[in-house]
C-alpha cells in the first residue's frame, strides 16, 4: 500500500517577509551592520511587502532596548545559544503586539511560522511560548520596566547619562522624540518649480502637506509616503530633506560668483541645496572620501539638473586636492557620533559605542584645522553636525576659536551658532556655527 503523501502545512500570511526582517535585525545587532547595509545584504521582498519589512526592522530597532529586557524576563529557563535571527524574531513578535496594528493572532501565526525557517525543531515552540505569555502578563511586564533605565528609555544606558549631562532639562524630550518615526520632508527645487505651485500640484493628488513658515522651500507632508511616488520626483521638482539640515544653506549664504566647497558632501542634499538656492553660484566644488556614496551625490546632482565639480579625496588631507585658490564660503558638514538623527536612524542605538564619541571629534578638529587656511579672508566657514553632544558642538567651536586668531563669530546677523534638539519644530537635531575669517 503507497503512503499517501501530505501537503506541506500552508504557511500563515507574512512568514516570509517576517523571516527577513529577522535576519536583518540580526545583521545589525549582531555583526554590528547598520540597517541600510543590512537592507543591501539580501534580495529585496516582493513590493506588497516592502513597506511591512521596513515598518518591523525600523520598529524593533527603535525599541531594542525593551524588547531585549522584555524576551529575558520571558524566558522561562535559559536556551544558549540562541541563533541571533531566532532572537530577533522573538523582539519582532513583541514589537508587534505592542505597536503595531496587525491582529495579534496574525502577528503570533505568522512569527511563530517564520521561527521554522531557523532550523531548530524546537524553534516554533519556544516562541510561540514567549509570545503567549507577553499576551498573558502583558500589564505585570509594564509594571517592572520601572527602575531598568535602559528598557525604559529603550536606549543604552551611556547615551541617556550623555544626554542627560548636555541637556539636564530637556534630555527627557530628546528620548521621547527619539523613539517616534521621523516626519517626512521635502525640499522644493527652487529652480523648477515655485513651492506653492508644487503645494498645488500635491493638493491636486490628495497628499496633505503644508510649508515651513521660515524656510522657503521646505514642505512637511502629514503622512510619509515612498519619494518615488512623490509628483516631479523623477523629474527632480523635489526632494526629501529634512528641515534642519535646509537650514545649512540660510547660515552659509553663498552669494553669486563665489568659490564654494563642500567638505564632506556625500549623499549631496545640502551640496544640492546651495546650488538650488543660488543659481549665479561660481563654483561649487563637492568633496568626499567614500567614492560610492559620492556616486549618490552625483546622481542626485543629475536628477535635480545641477553641476558640481566632484572630488574623491579626503578633506583632511588638502594638499592631496586642492588647487591652491581660496573658497569664498566652506561647508563643513562634519562626520560625528550622529546623536540627532536617531528616530530616523534607529540603528545608532545599537551600533554607538562611548568611544566613538572622543574619535569623532578628533576627526572633526583634524577637519577644521586643514580647511580653515583654505578660506579666503572674509570668508565664512559653516561646521554642521547631526549630533546633539557639546563635546562635537559647542566645545569643540569654543576650543577651535580659542586656538585660532583669525577665526571670528558672525556677529548679530549670524548668530555663532545653534543647536536643534532632535523634535524640535518637527526638526532632526543639528548643531550649526558659522565662523568668519577675519580680513
Amino acid at each position: 500500500m503507497v503512503a499517501e503523501r501530505r501537503a506541506p502545512p500552508r504557511q500563515a500570511p507574512g512568514t516570509g517577509v517576517r523571516v527577513l526582517a529577522a535576519r536583518i535585525n540580526a545583521r545589525v545587532v549582531a555583526n554590528g551592520s547598520s540597517l541600510e547595509a543590512a537592507f543591501a545584504a539580501f534580495p529585496p521582498p516582493p513590493d506588497r511587502d516592502l513597506g511591512l519589512l521596513r515598518e518591523l526592522c525600523y520598529g524593533s530597532l527603535r525599541w531594542h532596548h525593551r524588547l531585549a529586557h522584555q524576551v529575558k524576563r520571558l524566558l522561562r529557563r535559559p536556551w544558549d545559544p540562541v541563533d541571533p535571527s531566532l532572537a530577533a524574531l522573538m523582539r519582532i513578535g513583541l514589537y508587534q503586539l505592542q505597536w503595531m496594528r496587525v491582529p495579534d493572532h496574525a502577528a503570533v501565526a505568522a512569527t511563530v511560522g517564520a521561527a521554522e525557517a531557523f532550523g531548530n525543531m524546537r524553534a516554533k515552540g519556544f516562541v510561540n511560548a514567549v509570545l503567549r505569555r507577553f499576551q498573558r502578563e502583558r500589564e505585570s511586564l509594564a509594571a517592572r520596566l520601572s527602575g531598568v533605565r535602559e528598557a525604559e528609555t529603550s536606549h543604552p544606558d551611556w547615551m541617556v547619562g550623555r544626554f542627560r549631562a548636555d541637556w539636564p532639562d530637556d534630555w527627557e524630550r530628546v528620548v521621547e522624540a527619539n523613539n517616534r518615526p521621523p516626519p517626512m520632508w521635502l525640499r522644493v527645487n527652487a529652480r523648477r518649480i515655485a513651492r506653492a505651485a508644487y503645494l498645488e500640484t500635491l493638493d491636486a493628488q490628495g497628499i496633505s502637506a503644508r510649508p515651513a513658515r521660515k524656510l522657503p522651500g521646505a514642505v512637511l507632508l502629514d503622512r510619509p509616503r515612498p519619494m518615488e511616488t512623490l509628483p516631479g520626483f523623477t523629474e527632480g521638482l523635489v526632494s526629501v530633506h529634512d528641515a534642519g539640515a535646509q537650514l545649512a544653506a540660510q547660515w552659509l549664504a553663498p552669494e553669486p560668483g563665489q568659490r564654494v566647497l563642500d567638505a564632506c558632501a556625500a549623499p549631496g542634499g545640502k551640496c544640492a541645496h546651495l546650488l538650488e538656492s543660488c543659481p549665479g553660484l561660481g563654483e561649487m566644488v563637492a568633496l568626499d572620501v567614500d567614492r560610492d556614496r559620492l556616486a549618490v551625490a552625483a546622481g542626485e546632482l543629475e536628477r535635480l539638473g545641477l553641476e558640481a565639480e566632484l572630488i574623491c579625496a579626503d578633506a583632511a588631507s588638502p594638499r592631496a586636492w586642492w588647487d591652491g585658490r581660496p573658497f569664498d564660503r566652506i561647508l563643513l558638514d562634519a562626520p560625528c557620533s550622529s546623536l540627532g538623527v536617531i528616530r530616523r536612524h534607529p540603528d545608532i542605538k545599537v551600533l554607538r559605542r562611548p568611544v566613538d564619541i572622543a574619535q569623532s571629534a578628533a576627526k572633526q578638529r583634524r577637519l577644521l584645522d586643514a580647511l580653515w587656511p583654505l578660506l579666503a579672508s572674509g570668508g565664512r566657514l559653516l561646521y554642521v553636525t547631526c549630533t546633539t553632544v557639546r563635546e562635537e558642538n559647542g566645545d569643540q567651536i569654543r576650543d577651535f576659536l580659542a586656538a585660532t586668531p583669525s577665526a571670528r563669530d558672525n556677529g548679530a546677523e549670524f548668530p555663532q551658532s545653534r543647536q536643534i534638539l532632535p523634535g524640535e519644530t518637527n526638526m532632526d537635531g543639528f548643531y550649526y556655527a558659522c565662523i568668519r575669517k577675519a580680513g
